[in-house]
């Protein structure tokens, strides 16, 4: 019995000096691997560039890298952000009604050009499974408030990612979740209009 209450007392003296500060601790989980980003027009998209760069480098969103340059706002959108952009492409800005693109880039139109950008710009980072979550929480649709200030209608259409304007023009997500150093495009193919006035 004297054995057993030594030993006893043994082991209780060497838990009280073991502080825990001398322990090694866990290891760290392993960190995911990043997810690769979606390409845009075959360019890739480095996700530690910002809004402005990747864009610049997309064939496909010329028309818009022209835009966004003539109202002044690549600053901006090279800035910290976080923002979320649906960019649409050289297609979309196509079907527009023949010479608008032409008039939209004219410097006395700057205050148009602006408006119409910021009509495909929304506060945060929001990835497409934070959107369809909006949609899903909206029992159906969900509503997005532009920078621009006006709204845009957000549901999913056969599994696609629509935006619906103030006048009713749909534009569909082809490419989402580009993500970037200062927020998250998606790609849309269509044109935004803002509310006119």
């Amino acid at each position: 019995m004297k054995t057993y209450a030594a030993a006893a007392s043994a082991l209780l003296a060497l838990a009280g000096c073991s502080s825990g500060k001398d322990d090694a601790p866990p290891p760290a989980p392993a960190a995911a691997p990043a997810p690769v980003n979606p390409s845009v027009g075959g360019a890739a998209m480095p996700a530690d560039r910002t809004i402005a760069a990747n864009a610049a480098a997309a064939p496909n969103l010329t028309t818009l890298v022209k835009a966004v340059t003539a109202a002044g706002l690549v600053e901006t959108l090279s800035g910290p952000g976080p923002f979320t952009v649906f960019a649409p492409t050289d297609a979309a800005f196509a079907r527009l009604a023949p010479g608008t693109v032409d008039a939209l880039l004219k410097p006395e139109n700057k205050a148009s050009q602006t408006k119409l950008l910021t009509s495909h710009v929304v506060p945060g980072a929001l990835t497409a499974a934070d959107l369809s979550a909006r949609v899903a929480a909206g029992g159906g649709t969900a509503t997005l408030t532009t920078v621009q200030g006006d709204p845009l209608t957000l549901s999913v259409t056969e599994g696609h990612l629509t935006l619906t304007d103030v006048g009713g023009n749909k534009s569909y997500v082809e490419t989402g979740d580009v993500r970037q150093a200062n927020g998250v495009v998606h790609v849309v193919n269509g044109v935004l209009v803002p509310r006119l006035g």
